[in-house]
């Protein structure tokens, strides 16, 4: 196939795929996200404190990473279109569910439900975009991927505020009817997947075969490329560099986990506005970072270059919230909070564009899944920690030092694997791998 067709064949993916899956991703992170915004009324109702909210917020990642592996081989096995819609629909009738929980015990078990109901959906997404998308589109279409994730605060988190409005309608709390609407789309969703969403280019009707055959032999020739020992799913977990792809993942969502999970709680710290007001302002920094993101995915594809597009901005991140934390003016603060989370999601679509470079093959489903599981580890300790420091301290300040170290630490060691898995080189410390 020549480049022109081969780039019409990718604009037509642009159009009929990443549009869908940046809804799915949308729906994903309000159903995993919108308890940040309950908890301005869910906590006072069941009496949870800054800890107790922490261990629910945290849970979710529990059996996320229990079951994060055997659901990516899983769907491998059953295709992508399948697999994908059960993950949808059993995560959206656990998400509004959640409107029924009546105490703390309750609302942990609820969440362990929608972690183990979601595991999957976001590793299992990346590794069906890189059958899409040859290396040299796959940061852009991550960034878009990603993108529906930063929506899902943008539009999630005022769409929760209004909904608290509702306290009171029909009897029911606002926080439920966070839990109940939100939850619906999911599972609406998950039906249009079987029928819109193909397995791969050869399944898509509304590509030519010349479109197809060339999109398929241009990605198969890339995974040819990647040299035997990286093929096997076992190999996966005897990859000295997945592995420090994945202490990488993991410091960066220091960030994205502990950010998020807390960033209306900390905004209301802040500015002590009203519940509408702290959730509009809660949005503003994922604003920034669609923007980073696009900006950063685009550049990183177009010159070629990954290790500064992937390490530099989460330097500067952490550096932020440095800054933040020692500055005395809370607009100052919160600007700076909004800086780094935007460089923070500015990286993502890089890291997998690096990774989905260095695995192929059913490797690569399992290299995706085992990055996630081990970032997700983040998800699982740091909200319980973040809320003990703020019950003790009275201020996320001592909390947001420690994102901010992770975030710097992360930043160093992105330069060094970006360079060295895009020449699939071990790092020179390690010499070798196992």
């Amino acid at each position: 196939m020549t480049a022109y067709n081969t780039s019409d064949a990718i604009r037509r993916v642009n159009r009929r795929i990443l549009p869908f899956v940046m809804l799915l991703y949308l729906v994903a992170y309000i159903d995993r996200s919108n308890i940040s915004v309950a908890a301005l009324g869910m906590n006072a109702e069941l009496q949870l404190t800054e800890r107790m909210y922490g261990i629910a917020a945290g849970l979710f990642f529990a059996t996320y990473i229990v079951f994060e592996i055997p659901s990516n081989i899983a769907l491998t096995r059953f295709g992508a279109r399948r697999w994908i819609a059960r993950i949808m629909v059993t995560w959206g009738i656990i998400a509004a569910g959640m409107a029924l929980v009546t105490s703390a015990y309750q609302l942990y078990g609820m969440r362990l439900l929608l972690g183990a109901a979601e595991a999957g959906f976001t590793p299992g997404i990346i590794y069906y975009l890189a059958r899409w998308y040859p290396s040299r589109d796959r940061a852009h279409a991550m960034s878009f991927f990603y993108i529906g994730a930063a929506l899902a605060s943008v539009i999630g988190l005022p769409l929760s505020g209004l909904l608290l409005n509702a306290h009171g309608v029909l009897g029911v709390s606002g926080w439920r009817w966070v839990f109940l609407i939100e939850g619906v789309p999911a599972i609406l969703l998950g039906f249009l997947v079987l029928r819109f969403l193909p397995d791969r280019p050869a399944d898509a009707r509304w590509l030519t075969p010349e479109q197809q055959s060339g999109l398929e032999q241009a990605i198969q020739s890339e995974q040819a490329a990647v040299v035997s020992h990286k093929t096997s799913w076992v190999a996966a977990f005897a990859d000295m560099h997945i592995w420090l792809l994945a202490v990488f993942w993991l410091l960066q969502a220091f960030g994205t986990i502990g950010l998020t999970l807390f960033m209306p709680l900390i905004v209301k710290d802040l500015s002590g506005s009203n519940n509408l007001i702290v959730s509009l302002l809660s949005a503003v920094p994922f604003v920034a970072a669609c923007i980073f993101m696009f900006l950063n995915g685009r550049h990183s594809d177009a010159t070629g270059e990954r290790a500064l597009h992937l390490g530099l901005p989460l330097l500067a991140s952490g550096v932020a919230i440095i800054a933040a934390v020692f500055s005395g003016d809370s607009y100052v603060r919160y600007a700076l909070l909004v800086l780094s989370v935007g460089l923070n999601w500015a990286v993502i679509p890089i890291f997998w564009a690096v990774t989905t470079e260095y695995v192929s093959g059913v490797a690569a489903a399992v290299s995706i899944a085992l990055i996630n599981a081990l970032a997700n580890v983040a998800g699982l300790a740091l909200p319980p920690v973040i809320g003990s420091i703020r019950q003790a301290t009275g201020n996320y300040n001592v909390a947001l030092g420690l994102v901010a170290a992770a975030l710097v630490i992360g930043g160093i060691l992105g330069i060094a694997l970006a360079r060295r898995a895009r020449s699939n080189l071990p790092l020179p410390i390690l010499g070798k791998q196992f």
